[in-house]
């Protein structure tokens, strides 16, 4: 038996073990990869990236808007992000008249920089393992007790954290549930645009180039923190100050040398490494097509639109762009996986696991049977997720007229309250600005197309699955006709009119009448009552499942460094420059120059448009201080493990310099969310002299990167 369980051990350490450039690792925690990372050429020490009691690297680290990341460049509070992150602030400042996104936008000085009401920026203040805490006085119970009492737990630690400070705290399980850590911020609320280049620069390469290498995307753009005169957070006034932060990082323009240490630090969003193989084989095989051929639809209307005029492009950018990532992402992912074929890698996985864990008496009693319960709970609810995904790509990513359908939903419920309060008249202006806004973003005609053809295709995906009495009794092309040339939802002029002569039979007649809110409704409700319920108790029970393989594979192999998977908190993770070689006979080069931007242009694919300065400054080479050995470079990828939020994230060098910002992976690397391969996972980086040379040499926004600490 000792003699098996040696040979089982020393499988599963193989099979699943960590490289050094695998995981995102918590930032309280890095000091146990320390040495890891200064054998691959890191100078700093791990108190130098993450301190409590004195400024460090994640004190330049801001979760911006909350979902990407961003990085101060200055003591001027000068914050640095994707220009994708920053596209919807682009395009909300934007027009026919003062169109940024075709032709970029520099504020001269402080007094032009563009206020974004909403837009935030949080700091990291601390991170804390409050395990025992949250778990307290939980032994023995099960379901809803020990939940309850978890909660509980929870939100006394919270109050207590809070308490006569500024910050906000969050307390998040990590790994299911087995670890509980505290998320302490400071969340900044006047944010205001600086400037950004042209979607030529910014979004070069378009849907073409998106996860794609070679890349030659300027994906980044400029904002500023501001604060209250006593450096704290504070809503937008006029009064406000440029904020002074605790650290911010030197912008390093020295030459890039292959093989040199690269380190992310940044909110990845999702990762699900610990997924089971029916699991993965239900993503691969039936729930990303799906949705793949949901958004290519949309996508292929919306396309169309954008190209046939200028005012639709500005409209539908920021709309298309959140469509069309997913999309493309899903493609390489399936692709990804099968090239390395993920589904034979989870069943060795699992197949070493179920040995292991049978192998001694009390860990079969915990662990022997989890793999397997995993697999048949996926069989068991794998229609109702599936029902589920379908679902959210329809009502939420499709047609727009269900969003404002949405909204006067809540408006309709809250008639009554807002009537006897005397609150309806502020109500209602609050629906007519909220309807002006929607209204200025959208056309009629891409909505009506978008709607036949996913009304159409949900029907067709749901099958016998529960679906609404009108999509049953109606045919897509009949509901769209009578919607889109009635219904208040999709009009402006139609709405106002409603709007202004409104009444509680209106509103009565709206939900009875109006088939674009009841397409809404009956969808929105079947959602609600015959899949929300079995798809909460399918996650419960994973969720359940999960926790258990976790702390099998915790207990079972203490000597194996795990990290937890992504779930928005601050995370870093480490690797090296480097290029890679996916696929049999192709080799990819580490970094792209501005002659590929030429290049590109040169094919007439729409999306390589260039504004002619940019041909200019090349054909001259007009590098300024920013070349290397002749070249420009552009990008440059890393074998840095990073996932969506990562977007805008520093990459940063082995001294703490910031070498460019991470806005992508390869398509090869989209398989990491759920596997990673350290020789074929790559993240996509903007050389940060790119940016600098946007700013000085393309733009004439010198003042700028005047501002930043440069590290020649």
């Amino acid at each position: 038996m000792k003699r098996f369980l040696l040979v089982a051990i020393i499988a599963l350490t193989s099979i699943f073990k960590s490289v050094a450039e695998e995981g995102m690792l918590i930032p309280s925690l890095i000091k146990a990869f320390e040495s890891d990372m200064q054998a691959m050429g890191m100078k700093l020490t791990a108190q130098e990236i993450y301190d409590v009691n004195n400024s460090s690297l994640k004190d330049a680290i801001l979760h911006f808007g909350g979902g990407c990341t961003a990085e101060l460049v200055s003591g001027e509070g000068l914050l640095l992000t994707n220009h994708h992150c920053g596209y919807s602030q682009i395009q909300s400042h934007s027009s026919l008249e003062n169109d940024y996104l075709k032709y970029g936008f520099w504020a001269k000085d402080k007094k032009e920089e563009k206020v974004n009401p909403g837009l935030t920026a949080s700091r990291v203040v601390r991170i804390q393992d409050v395990t025992k805490d949250a778990l307290f006085g939980t032994e023995g119970l099960q379901g809803l007790e020990f939940s309850n009492k978890i909660q509980k737990n929870i939100a006394t630690l919270v109050a207590d954290a809070e308490n006569g400070t500024h910050y906000t705290a969050k307390i998040k399980p990590f790994n299911y549930g087995n670890e509980y850590y505290m998320i302490v911020k400071e969340t900044f609320l006047d944010v205001r645009l600086v400037g950004t280049p042209p979607n030529s620069i910014g979004k070069f390469g378009g849907d073409t180039d998106n996860w794609i290498w070679p890349r030659h995307t300027g994906d980044f753009s400029v904002f500023r923190v501001y604060s209250n005169t006593s450096n704290e957070p504070a809503e937008y006034s006029e009064s406000n100050v440029p904020y002074k932060p605790l650290h911010f990082l030197p912008v390093s323009v020295k030459n890039r040398v292959p093989g040199e240490f690269t380190m992310v630090y940044g909110f990845p969003g999702k990762t699900e490494q610990h997924l089971s193989s029916g699991n993965l084989k239900f993503y691969m095989d039936q729930e990303r097509p799906a949705r793949i051929k949901m958004r290519e639809k949309s996508l292929s209307v919306i396309d169309a639109g954008m190209r046939s005029s200028d005012a639709i492009r500005i409209k539908y950018a920021s709309k298309q762009a959140r469509i069309a990532n997913a999309w493309k992402k899903w493609i390489g992912q399936i692709g990804g996986l099968k090239t390395v074929d993920a589904m034979q890698i989870k069943l060795d996985r699992e197949k070493v696991y179920n040995n292991s864990a049978r192998g001694q008496k009390d860990w079969a009693m915990k662990y022997g049977s989890v793999i397997d319960d995993m697999n048949a709970l996926v069989e068991k609810y794998k229609d109702v997720e599936f029902g589920y995904s379908m679902a959210i790509e329809y009502l939420y990513v499709g047609p727009e007229l269900f969003g404002r359908a949405r909204a006067m939903n809540e408006f309709l419920s809250a008639y009554s309250t807002l009537e006897e309060n005397g609150e309806l008249e502020a109500a209602i202006e609050k629906q007519i600005r909220g309807a002006k806004g929607f209204f200025k973003n959208y056309d009629e005609n891409i909505d009506k197309e978008i709607f036949r053809l996913l009304t159409e295709e949900y029907v067709n995906q749901i099958g016998d699955g529960p679906l609404p009495d009108i999509l049953k009794e109606n045919s897509a092309e009949e509901l769209t006709e009578i919607i889109y040339s009635k219904s208040i939802l999709t009009n402006e002029e139609r709405f106002m009119k409603f709007m202004n002569k409104l009444n509680s039979k209106s509103l009565d007649k709206l939900k009875k009448k109006d088939q674009g809110f009841k397409v809404w409704s009956g969808a929105n409700d079947t959602f609600f009552k015959e899949v929300i319920p079995d798809v909460r108790v399918y996650h419960a029970q994973m969720e359940e499942l999960l926790k258990a393989y976790v702390a099998g594979r915790m207990e079972m192999f203490p000597d194996e460094k795990m990290w937890a998977d992504a779930n928005s908190t601050m995370r870093i993770t480490y690797g090296k420059l480097e290029g890679s070689a996916p696929h049999d006979g192709m080799k990819y080069t580490e970094h792209t120059t501005i002659d590929g931007i030429i290049a590109k242009n040169n094919t007439g694919n729409p999306d390589y448009e260039l504004l002619p300065r940019m041909r200019e400054l090349a054909k001259d080479k007009n590098y300024g201080d920013y070349a290397q050995d002749g070249e420009l470079w552009v990008c440059f990828t890393g074998s840095n493990h990073t996932t969506g939020g990562n977007s805008g994230s520093p990459v940063i060098d082995g001294e703490g310099n910031l070498m460019g910002l991470n806005f992508d992976r390869s398509w090869e690397s989209t398989m990491s969310d759920f596997m990673f391969d350290a020789s074929r996972c790559r993240n996509i980086t903007v050389d940060v002299r790119y940016v600098l040379w946007v700013m000085d040499i393309y733009s004439g926004a010198k003042h700028l990167v005047d501002e930043m600490t440069l590290v020649k």
